[in-house]
C-alpha cells in the first residue's frame, strides 16, 4: 500500500482551499441574493453568475487541496480531458440548483429538489476530478466514507441554498460562507480519506499532465475569476440602491423647466 499525503505542501493548501470555498459560497450567496430582488433578465444573469461563483469556488477549492496530494512510491498525473468535465459538471448541476431555487413556486420543493441535485452533482465532480488522477497502481474506495462524504454534499448544498433563500444582511452572508466553506472542504476531505493506492512500481511514463502544469495555472485563472467577480458584486447597485437613486432623480425632474 502506497503512503497517501493529504497536506504534502503544509497548510498552504488546506488553508487556500477552505479560502476558495468560502469565496465561491459568499459570492453565490450575495448573486443570489440579487436575482430574488429581480426580475426577467437580471434575474437569469444573478442565477447564472450564483451558479458560476459557486460551481468555479467548490472546483478551485477540490484541485488547490490536491496540489498537496502525493503519494510514496509513484508520481502523479491528471487527465486533462476527464479534469475539465469534472469542471463542466460543477457549474451544470450548481446551476440546476440555483434555477430551481430561484425559480420555483414551492420554496420546500425546490429546496429539496435543488439541494439534492447540487449535492449529488458536487459529490460527482469530486469523483470525477479523482477519476482523472492517473498513477502506477491501483485505486480504491472505503463504500463507507465515500457514502458519508455525498451525504455531506447534499447537506452543504441544501444548507448553502436555505441560506440564499433566507439571509440578507451581509454578516449573515460572511458567516454561512465560512460554515459552508468547512463543509465544503470535509466533504472533499472526507473523500480523500476513503482513498486507498496499492503502488505498482513501474518505470513506464504517466500519460497526463502534472498538477503544476495544469491544474495550477487553471486554478489561479479560475481564482482570479472569483475575486475579479467578487469586486464587481461589491460594486454593483442593489435594487434598493437603485430605486433610492431614481426616487431621488423624480423631485427634481419634476421642477426641470
Amino acid at each position: 500500500m502506497g503512503h497517501l499525503d493529504h497536506a504534502a505542501l503544509g497548510w498552504l493548501t488546506p488553508a487556500l482551499s477552505y479560502a476558495m470555498a468560502c469565496t465561491g459560497a459568499a459570492l453565490g450567496l450575495r448573486c443570489t441574493v440579487r436575482a430574488l430582488a429581480a426580475t426577467g433578465r437580471s434575474r437569469r444573469n444573478w442565477l447564472v453568475t450564483a451558479a458560476s461563483a459557486i460551481g468555479t469556488g467548490i472546483w478551485t477549492m477540490h484541485f488547490v487541496a490536491m496540489l498537496g496530494f502525493g503519494v510514496t512510491g509513484t508520481d502523479i498525473r491528471y487527465d486533462v480531458p476527464l479534469t475539465l468535465l469534472s469542471l463542466l459538471v460543477a457549474m451544470v448541476v450548481v446551476c440546476a440548483g440555483v434555477f430551481a431555487v430561484g425559480y420555483g413556486r414551492d420554496r420546500g420543493r425546490a429546496l429539496f429538489l435543488g439541494g439534492l441535485t447540487t449535492g449529488l452533482g458536487v459529490a460527482s465532480m469530486h469523483y470525477l476530478g479523482m477519476a482523472a488522477v492517473r498513477l502506477h497502481g491501483d485505486v480504491t474506495y472505503d463504500p463507507v466514507l465515500v457514502g458519508l462524504s455525498v451525504l455531506i454534499a447534499v447537506v452543504a448544498a441544501t444548507a448553502a441554498l436555505w441560506a440564499a433563500l433566507n439571509i440578507r444582511s451581509p454578516v449573515a452572508v460572511t458567516l454561512a460562507s465560512l460554515i459552508m466553506g468547512a463543509a465544503v472542504s470535509s466533504m472533499h476531505y472526507t473523500g480523500m480519506f476513503a482513498v486507498s493506492v496499492r503502488v505498482t512500481p513501474s518505470g513506464e511514463a504517466l500519460p497526463g499532465a502534472t498538477a503544476m502544469q495544469f491544474i495550477f495555472p487553471l486554478a489561479v485563472g479560475l481564482g482570479s475569476y472569483l475575486f475579479l467577480t467578487s469586486a464587481f458584486v461589491a460594486l454593483s447597485p442593489t435594487a434598493g440602491e437603485r430605486e433610492a437613486s431614481a426616487s431621488a432623480q423624480r423631485p427634481l425632474e419634476s421642477v426641470a423647466p
